[in-house]
């Protein structure tokens, strides 16, 4: 209301102060020219978003003086620049204007409708509120404003404006909440500025805790969106969207290597998991044997040194027959021992194939480790979420495995020399005892009771030899003993680790159809996305509208139509401490004077 009166008093100087204006008549005979015209749309609100009043103040840019024609549906109009007159009839008017800029005001019918709906929502406490309640209250208070098109307004404007909406909240605000709003400071106050792009529905929501609560209402500010998208940076863009596609491209191939060689894994594992058994059941049994093995060893012991003390006593009635069946005892061990070499033999070449099997296929695990930056960039590029998942945790689980192998692969190299090396030291066991049966079955022959003197030193001989054999023998018992033990926990090692690459083998095959078809949406990711820019400059890209008139589809050359929108504030009622005197109404000169106070 101040800006119009002020415009109306500065257009009044004018007029004064220039005495071409004082004479109308001067030009009311010819024709004048209008070059362009704007029209600023001012519309008041209720608290609510119901709308109140519209006005419009039109600016003619005149090219020549004279007589013009304009059109509006106004109630009534007011000359903002001199006094002339301006005669209405219906929707048409006729002015009378000087060169230059010309103003005036018209104020529209009630029918008119603003091309958007506003409303207003207040609410208290989580509590919807009627806003002539809200002056001077405490507490948290959200403001909603809910933007929607006015099926009873012009299309054209709806479709081609933007809408700046702010809200000038003062220092009683504290905690300020405004998701999508941008937060300016304006002195001690908050600005807080939401916009709102052409052909958009949206509701835009301001929070905040508030002591003795005032408003000055919400303001739109509606122009046409006729700024230029840049483009000049798209192709880069697509650029880059080529390369993430081709990355991704060149990622599934990976995968797919993948997955072939964590097939080939599961198949190493599962074989050697299957040597491993056989492995495991050969040094069991063997074992097993040892305990029977001494034991036998613990006789033929005990026999020889029985035999020797025997023939120390110089007892001519000593019973030598249990001394024959010693070569025969020796024999049985020596075979048994062989036996155990053949095991052991078949043991060390079914372990061997298994580990040749499991060390190819480890191997053929990439290396090359995915750091978190690459992880984080795949996340962002818009991939499926899962299946990035899957490729990590598949990732995580073969490098675990490469990991794992690199700290017992040393044991399990260790296990072949060890059988080679039981291998040699049983059959140099065996044979020992097989020449010792020997020997002994010779001497038995030759040798009658009066050498027997003879026959102890040698037998005295070989009962200390076989002590130092029988050592050997029980120390190697101990070993299988605790190989067996050992191996029965690299075994179940194996197991677990043929279960694991199994399950890593589903989990990359599962990766790999995710990457398949992750490639296969994004191959033409550039030509999508172009697709989509060119979609998005066609909605917001308005540099061709053109201006139509908001008062009357009847003006031409309509250069600007601006929007200028605001609710009523929320405020107290000031207490009156005395009774104003009544104001002596001013004169002409009154007014005039006033205007350079």
């Amino acid at each position: 209301m101040m800006m119009r009166k002020k415009l109306c008093y500065t257009a009044l100087a004018t007029m004064v102060v220039l005495p071409s204006f004082l004479s109308p008549s001067a030009h009311a005979a010819s024709e004048g020219n209008v070059t362009s015209k704007d029209e600023v749309v001012y519309a008041t609100l209720t608290a609510s978003g119901e709308l109140d009043h519209i006005y419009v103040v039109n600016t003619l840019e005149v090219k020549s003086a004279g007589e013009i024609l304009d059109y509006g549906k106004y109630t009534d109009v007011k000359n903002l620049t001199d006094l002339s007159d301006i005669n209405q009839e219906g929707d048409s008017l006729q002015l009378d204007v000087p060169e230059g800029k010309f103003y005036y005001q018209g104020n529209m019918d009630e029918e008119t409708e603003l091309p958007w709906n506003v409303s207003v929502t207040y609410l208290l406490d989580g509590k919807k509120v009627d806003p002539a309640k809200l002056a001077g209250v405490n507490g948290d208070v959200q403001i909603d404003i809910d933007v929607a098109k006015n099926e009873k307004g012009e299309t054209v404007f709806y479709d081609n404006y933007l809408l700046q909406v702010s809200l000038l909240l003062a220092n009683t605000y504290e905690n300020i909440d405004a998701p999508d709003g941008m937060i300016a400071n304006a002195g001690k106050n908050k600005q807080i500025t939401f916009t709102v792009m052409p052909g958009e529905e949206k509701r835009l929501t301001v929070g905040a805790n508030v002591e003795d609560f005032e408003f000055q209402g919400v303001e739109i500010a509606a122009v046409p969106s006729t700024l230029p998208i840049d483009t000049s940076e798209m192709d880069s863009m697509t650029d880059d969207m080529g390369e993430l596609s081709d990355a991704i491209a060149e990622l599934n191939d990976g995968v797919a290597d993948l997955e072939e060689g964590t097939a080939e894994l599961t198949k190493g594992t599962v074989s050697m998991a299957d040597g491993s058994k056989k492995y495991k059941s050969g040094i069991n049994e063997i074992a097993g044997s040892s305990s029977g093995l001494t034991n036998g060893s613990v006789s033929i012991k005990d026999a020889l040194n029985e035999i020797t003390q025997s023939l120390a006593s110089q007892n001519s009635e000593t019973d030598l027959s249990s001394l024959t069946e010693l070569p025969e005892g020796l024999t049985l061990i020596a075979k048994g021992l062989t036996e155990t070499v053949k095991g052991v033999a078949q043991l060390q070449k079914n372990y061997s194939q298994a580990y040749q099997i499991l060390d190819g296929a480890i191997i053929q695990i990439p290396a090359n480790e995915i750091t978190q930056e690459q992880i984080k960039a795949l996340y962002e590029s818009g991939a499926d979420a899962k299946v990035i998942d899957s490729l990590v945790t598949s990732h995580e689980a073969a490098q675990k495995v490469k990991g794992t192998y690199a700290e017992v692969k040393e044991a399990f190299a260790a296990v072949e020399p060890g059988l080679t090396q039981v291998s040699q030291s049983v059959t140099e066991m065996a044979n020992q005892l097989t020449e010792l049966s020997k020997e002994l079955s010779a001497s038995l022959e030759e040798t009658d009771m009066s050498g027997l003197s003879e026959l102890q030193a040698g037998l005295s001989t070989l009962a200390k030899s076989y002590e130092d054999f029988h050592s050997g023998l029980v120390t190697y018992a101990n070993g299988v003993g605790e190989l067996s033990t050992s191996y029965n926990k690299i075994h179940s090692g194996i197991v677990e680790l043929s279960g694991g690459t199994g399950e890593l083998e589903d989990g990359v095959s599962e990766l790999h159809d995710g990457t398949e078809e992750l490639h296969e949406e994004t191959q033409n990711l550039p030509e999508q996305m172009q697709e989509e820019i060119n979609e998005m400059i066609k909605e917001y890209d308005k540099s061709d509208f053109e201006p139509v008139s908001f008062t009357s589809s009847k003006n031409e050359k309509t250069s600007s139509v601006q929007f200028v929108i605001k609710t009523e504030s929320i405020e107290e009622d000031e207490k009156e401490t005395k009774t104003a005197a009544p104001e002596k109404e001013k004169g002409f000169w009154e007014l005039f004077l006033n205007l350079f106070k």
